[in-house]
């Protein structure tokens, strides 16, 4: 593992960094810290305090997100040592996310509920995905399909938004290089339980190369979106309807010839809830997630549309416990040069929760019924005790799923006879309060998933490939994941230092040997001071090597800079330098000594003006 540093070419950059200061909302910015208090909304389905979930959750922090507009989506995944983000080049190149070593299909992609996963591949387009106004970002670890269905084998990343808490408006602007910049205007309305919000967001960068030789060619990429949403929030009812689009151009390689693709995703989720009684509440979610790629320098497409109709009740009949009962309809459809199908499924399920001082339990079981493959019911149990007051363990045990997507059943080399693919979780962990304000956490987990969809010959089989051979999709890999995760968080008035470690083990273990692109070993950092007038700070993120196909991506190592400057409670000046180092590291084999590498160094600089 290297880190190649160009002192000279970061001259510029560096004097920037140091001159100015980052982001948005600083008055409102609180240290960055994943704090016991901190609320979490992906576990349980309703409002918890970290330090009561019987599972290991982490949480990505508005401090984090607000620090660059510019900052990709991938980029922010990584700042998590338990997600692999594996992506061919810089922004709006294909990108994959491994959880704990799962695959990016086996890992749940939410925003406020609305599933992101496409029903064509299975996994998010997470490239195409727009951060302009997150509040944090949930990384649920481990088993979820009790309460998500299909797809939530290694967890669940959940991106939740804001609501608006007062009337507001901004404007924030800013330029890096490669040509990139972007630009973001909004406003929020919020009074007596009523709210509106409106964004508007522009996105353009000539881009970088993406393989590390033989190209000299820059890959841009260019997006414009919008968003809007209008509540009411009140103590026995609230309603809400978001809408948002996101669309724009990307430049790739395609198997060595440059091509190009439209890209637009459109998400619509309308929700509702009632409080008949103090002890009871209905929730019901109506939601529309499609998201198309069109080719341009071909006739190819893919369209991808999911809806989904929700709705779930939670009685609180004791004090200490309380029931989850709820029905999931889904319709997922797919449209390409090849097929044009679509599939419905339904899902049942029920959750007990019993929760003291000392104690948390979560217990539940699904059954989901699919017009394909038939009943599928999965299981997941899990208890937290305050083993002493700084001290508490949990341990949990669950069963998950995902079904066959499109592709896989009517793409080149369908099969629409395939079963779900099937895992089992074990997972045990341990929080320590230390002296001088210190948390430290650790868990080991352990995951089997049986029935891996892969593609096998069927007919005229031989060493040398014949006209005649077919391949067909088939329910024939089985898979293990072992490994454990080490966390330490220490916050004094305004500085602060976050870690985290996590190392797991792959196996094939039917090839009996490791899954492609996922390093043994991660390893993140970030450092610095932040207060209400400015704020500095410094991360690091590592990788060791790890496997794909014939070679191995090496390991890497990178640094980012950001700093802020209130000027007065109206502008912000802020900067930041993503891979200080403008180390070019290799991230997917193409050909013979041919990789795809990440765009390198992008420093920035902008301002907000807000009121």
């Amino acid at each position: 593992m290297s880190l190649h540093c160009q002192p000279t070419a970061l001259v510029g950059a560096i004097a920037l960094a140091l001159g100015t200061t980052s982001s948005v909302f600083a008055n409102e910015q609180k240290v960055a810290k994943a704090s016991l208090d901190t609320i979490v909304v992906t576990a349980t389905r309703s409002a918890e305090n970290i330090e009561n979930v019987p599972a290991r959750i982490s949480i990505i922090e508005p401090v984090i997100l607000e620090q660059s507009p510019l900052k990709a989506l991938p980029d922010l995944l990584k700042t998590d040592p338990s997600i692999n983000v594996v992506q061919s080049g810089g922004y709006g190149q294909q990108t994959s996310i491994f959880l704990r070593g799962t695959n990016s299909n086996q890992v749940l992609v939410l925003r406020d509920g609305v599933r992101l996963n496409t029903a064509t591949t299975g996994a998010a387009s997470i490239p195409f995905l727009d951060t302009t106004d997150l509040k944090q970002i949930e990384v649920l670890k481990g088993p979820a399909s009790v309460l998500y269905g299909t797809d939530a084998i290694g967890g669940v990343v959940q991106f939740v938004t804001k609501t608006p808490e007062k009337t507001s408006a901004f404007v924030t602007g800013e330029i890096g290089e490669n040509q990139t910049y972007k630009s973001i205007i909004g406003a929020d309305l919020a009074e007596n339980g009523v709210y509106a919000q409106i964004r508007g967001q522009v996105l353009e960068t000539d881009g970088t190369p993406v393989f590390n030789i033989n190209d000299n060619r820059d890959y841009s990429y260019d997006q414009k979106g919008y968003s809007a949403k209008f509540g009411i929030e009140k103590e026995r009812y609230a309603t809400s309807l978001d809408y948002s689009q996101n669309s724009g151009n990307v430049q790739y390689s395609n198997w060595g010839a440059f091509s190009s693709q439209d890209f637009e995703n459109k998400i619509v989720n309308l929700k509702g809830r009632i409080n008949p009684t103090q002890a009871t509440e209905i929730n019901a979610r109506l939601s529309q997630f499609k998201d198309d790629l069109d080719q341009v320098t071909s006739s190819s497409f893919v369209h991808s549309t999911t809806q989904e109709a929700e709705i779930y009740g939670k009685w609180n009949f004791t004090a200490a416990q309380n029931v989850l009962l709820g029905i999931t309809q889904r319709n997922t459809d797919a449209k390409t040069q090849a097929i044009d199908e679509d599939i419905n499924s339904t899902g049942y399920y029920i959750q007990h929760q019993y929760q003291t001082n000392s104690l948390s339990t979560q217990m539940g079981v699904r059954v989901e019924d699919n017009e394909k493959f038939g009943s599928h019911t999965v299981a997941q149990g899990g208890i937290r005790y305050q083993l002493l007051p700084n001290t508490s363990i949990y341990t949990n045990i669950g069963s998950a799923f995902k079904a066959p997507t499109l592709n896989d059943m009517y793409a080149f080399g369908g099969n629409d006879q395939l079963k779900p693919e099937e895992s089992i979780s074990y997972e045990m962990g341990i929080d320590q309060k230390l002296p001088l304000n210190i948390l430290v956490g650790t868990s080991a987990f352990y995951t089997e998933v049986d029935n891996l969809i892969n593609s096998e010959c069927i007919i005229d089989c031989g060493e040398e490939w014949l006209p005649t051979t077919v391949y067909q999709n088939q329910n024939i890999d089985e898979a293990k994941m072992t490994g454990g995760e080490l966390t330490a968080q220490w916050a004094k008035d305004q500085f602060f230092i976050n870690a985290g470690y996590t190392y797991v083990k792959t196996e094939d273990t039917k090839q009996n040997s490791e899954l492609l692109r996922r390093p043994r070993q991660s390893f993140t950092v970030s450092t610095g001071l932040q207060n209400a007038d400015y704020g500095l700070s410094a991360a690091l993120v590592a990788k060791s090597k790890a496997k794909d196909f014939s070679r191995d991506i090496p390991g890497y190592a990178r640094v980012d800079l950001n700093a802020y400057w209130n000027i007065n409670p109206t502008v912000k000046l802020f900067t930041n330098i993503e891979n200080v180092g403008d180390v070019k590291y290799k991230t997917v084999h193409s050909a013979g000594d041919q990789y795809y590498v990440n765009g390198g160094r992008l420093a920035s600089a902008g301002i907000t003006f807000k009121y």
